[in-house]
């Protein structure tokens, strides 16, 4: 199968491309610069050149394939809600271009879904609001109601000993300011799941798949906050410190809306209906052996 991949320099969209390829799939992943272009025919992909932006590269790297993954966002975190409408853009572009046809479209989005409780597949995605403007989910599933072969991969914290999703700006806080902090008694949970394991997911999601569904990638369903700020407390040799919610948005800024959630999430209906089985290293053993310095 040919596979347009949006983000495809990206650190989970490389890793997609890297999957795929090896399992046969030919790849056409998008590029926005000359490095990223020269990482791509590394890699084994074709390069497509373009970016979010440039709308006329997605339809026609659409056209061109089989089927689209994407995982590009813009991580701006000075301008998300800009970054949230171009995306939803771009994922109503694409799905313009695949309406009426059988090839599959999966748009990446995130967990999160409920609190109190682990959220399930079956929860809908949270309404959009100030301090969270993302819609990719709700775009893709208007889309079927188009024709669309549209289904949605909910991301947790996806993790390496290089990168950790929201955790990466969590590590810059504490080492800015001297600190890892946590709300509370930090008992609130964040899911995770390995690289290399979400790859292998969106593989699996795109030769098993089916219209509308939604796919959690998620390995651990839930690890506290307070065993995250400690790893990155030893890491930084920095105090791991607990803070009010009134305090949170002063600390951590963009991601005191985030730190303090309970985002407990369940991938069973997902590894019961692909056959998932994620067996890469655990959130806090990446922590643990990341260089920090």
């Amino acid at each position: 199968m040919r596979v347009f991949v949006t983000g495809a320099t990206g650190f989970i969209g490389s890793k997609v491309v890297e999957e795929f390829i090896g399992a046969g799939h030919h790849v056409l992943g998008l590029a926005r610069s000359d490095a990223g272009a020269k990482a791509l025919t590394a890699a084994g992909a074709q390069v497509h050149r373009g970016d979010l932006e440039d709308l006329e590269s997605l339809r026609s790297g659409a056209a061109a394939c089989d089927a689209v993954i994407h995982t590009a966002f813009r991580h701006d975190w000075s301008r998300f809600a800009e970054s949230c409408e171009l995306d939803k853009r771009a994922v109503e572009t694409i799905g313009a271009v695949l309406r009426g046809s059988s090839r599959p479209f999966i748009v990446s989005s995130g967990v999160g879904v409920a609190q109190g409780r682990a959220a399930t597949e079956s929860d809908p995605p949270l309404a959009p609001s100030p301090s969270l403007p993302r819609v990719s989910e709700a775009t893709a599933v208007a889309l079927i109601a188009h024709g669309v072969h549209a289904s949605v991969m909910r991301l947790p914290q996806v993790h390496d000993t290089v990168k950790q999703g929201l955790i990466t700006p969590l590590i810059a806080i504490a080492r800015a300011k001297g600190v890892s902090a946590y709300i509370g008694d930090g008992h609130n949970r964040w899911p995770a799941a390995h690289v290399a394991d979400v790859a292998c997911l969106y593989r699996l999601a795109l030769e098993k798949g089916s219209a509308g569904a939604r796919y959690h990638a998620v390995a651990e369903e839930g690890v506290p906050l307070k065993d995250i700020a400690a790893a990155i407390g030893r890491g930084l040799n920095v105090p791991v410190t607990s803070i009010s919610q009134q305090q949170a948005e002063e600390h951590f800024g963009f991601l005191g809306f985030f730190v303090g959630r309970d985002a407990h999430t369940s991938s069973a209906h997902t590894r019961a209906q692909l056959g998932w089985n994620p067996t890469g290293p655990a959130l806090l053993a990446d922590l643990e052996n990341m260089r920090y310095s």
